[in-house]
C-alpha cells in the first residue's frame, strides 16, 4: 500500500482554493501542467510510500498517539511558491509550528512501525497544485498566488491516506486518494 499521513482542508478553503485555481488555469502554458483535482488537496505530513501491511497495526498505535499528543489548531491558505520549475503549490500560515510538529511525529512514528522513511528534510508546508515533467517558468502562477489570504479552519484529526497512481496511461488521469484511518488531535471525539 502507497501510504501518507496528511491533513486536509475545510470545505470552504477547497472552494475558495477552487476560484484561484480557475484563474490560474487561464494563464499563458496552463495546459503544460497537470493539475491536481480538488479530491487531492491535502498537507502532506509525512510520506511513507509503500507500506507492507504487516506494519499497519503499529502504525495506527503510533499515529494515534501523536494525534493526541498534539492540539488542534488553525490554518488558513496562504500566498503560494515553487519547488523548481517541476511544481506549483499554495502556502499555508497560522499554526505553523504545531504543523511541523504534527509533521515530525508523524514521521517519527512511521519510522517507529519499522517503516523505511528517507532521509529526513525540513518540513515546507505546501498543497500541490501542479506539477510538470518539464521544467515549466512558474513564476507568473507564484505571482497569482501572492494575493492568496484564505480564511482560517481548524485542523482536529491526522489522516492516514492510502495514494493509487494512475496505470492505465490514459491522459488527464490522476492519482486517488482515500483515507485510511483517522485520529482526533488532543484526544478529542
Amino acid at each position: 500500500m502507497r501510504l501518507f499521513a496528511a491533513v486536509l482542508p475545510s470545505a470552504q478553503a477547497i472552494a475558495e482554493l477552487s476560484l484561484v485555481v480557475r484563474k490560474l488555469g487561464t494563464l499563458p502554458g496552463a495546459d503544460a501542467l497537470r493539475w491536481t483535482g480538488r479530491d487531492g488537496w491535502h498537507l502532506t505530513l509525512a510520506f511513507l510510500g509503500e507500506t507492507d501491511e504487516a506494519l499497519l497495526a503499529e502504525l495506527d498505535t503510533r499515529l494515534g498517539r501523536a494525534a493526541r499528543r498534539t492540539e488542534p489548531f488553525t490554518l488558513r491558505l496562504h500566498g503560494g511558491g515553487r519547488f523548481d520549475g517541476h511544481a506549483l503549490w499554495a502556502g499555508v500560515a497560522g499554526a505553523i509550528d504545531l504543523l511541523r510538529l504534527l509533521a515530525e511525529r508523524a514521521d517519527a512514528a512511521a519510522r517507529r512501525s519499522g517503516i523505511a522513511m528517507d532521509a529526513h528534510r525540513r518540513y515546507v508546508p505546501h498543497l500541490t497544485l501542479a506539477r510538470s515533467r518539464e521544467p515549466v517558468d512558474l513564476r507568473p502562477y507564484v505571482a497569482e498566488l501572492a494575493a492568496l489570504e484564505g480564511s482560517p479552519w481548524q485542523v482536529a484529526e491526522l489522516i492516514l491516506v492510502r495514494s493509487t497512481l494512475p496505470r492505465g496511461g490514459v491522459p488527464g488521469e490522476r492519482p486517488r486518494y482515500e483515507p485510511v484511518a483517522r485520529w482526533p488531535l488532543g484526544g478529542g471525539g
